[in-house]
């Protein structure tokens, strides 16, 4: 069962790691490239911002963005901004989905998301959850995908396995640390290929942050992902 108040804490601890690590940086490094093509780390931190923003609006029963066009925009123009205000605005935009999280609510009520997803409302924490944590490792600032708590790449393996099931480019996949297993791809009788790796390897490949080269590859080549 997923229990969005424990999720919330969390949130706010990935938060303060973040927001801790990128108040070191300086105004050249926020406009550096980050590890995401075509961003530097200004837009990731405006994504980060205005993400928390548009979960609001999720929670609050409004469209997550006026559109992909607005959405893309407001991040090309806050990214410039210095690392000051940029701190700011993560911090303040946090802060207001917190108060958001805390008000009371149908939880089990369905929302929707970008693009037509919908998912339960207590899903909601840890999807923003995943936006910080993976969005600090894009920083490039130190913060490793083998840094991330254990609990969460559990689980976001597990929901980005959920999201490659019954793909129908993805072969039946086994994947397994050697303590855990999962199982994504085609709906079959049987996996055709198996994956084995870290818990951070998996995570990174499945979720487009590495190449796969750090896992081994069992009766096949490792399946082409496509993009989240």
């Amino acid at each position: 069962m997923i229990d969005h108040a424990r999720d919330l804490v969390s949130v706010r601890e990935a938060t303060d790691r973040l927001l801790t690590a990128a108040a070191k940086l300086d105004n050249a490094a926020v406009a550096e490239p980050s590890r995401l093509p075509g961003w530097s780390r200004g837009h990731v931190l405006a994504h980060i911002a205005r993400n928390a923003d548009a979960l609001v609006n999720v929670l609050e029963g409004r469209p997550m963005y006026v559109s992909g066009t607005a959405r893309d925009a407001d991040i090309e123009a806050d990214a410039p901004r210095p690392l000051d205000v940029q701190l700011t605005d993560v911090r303040e935009s946090a802060a207001r989905f917190q108060d958001t999280g805390a008000a009371p609510a149908d939880w089990s009520r369905t929302v929707r998301l970008r693009n037509g997803v919908t998912d339960a409302a207590a899903r909601v924490p840890f999807r923003r959850w995943v936006e910080v944590e993976l969005h600090h490792v894009d920083l490039g600032i130190g913060y490793e995908l083998e840094d991330l708590p254990a609990e969460f790449v559990e689980r976001e393996i597990d929901f980005l396995a959920q999201r490659f099931t019954g793909h129908p480019d993805v072969p039946p996949t086994r994947l397994t640390d050697g303590t855990r297993a999962w199982s994504t791809g085609r709906e079959a009788g049987a996996a055709e290929v198996t994956v084995r790796g870290s818990g951070p390897d998996l995570l990174g490949w499945l979720a487009g942050r590495r190449d796969g080269a750090g896992l081994t590859v069992e009766r096949g080549s490792l399946p082409s992902l496509p993009p989240l």
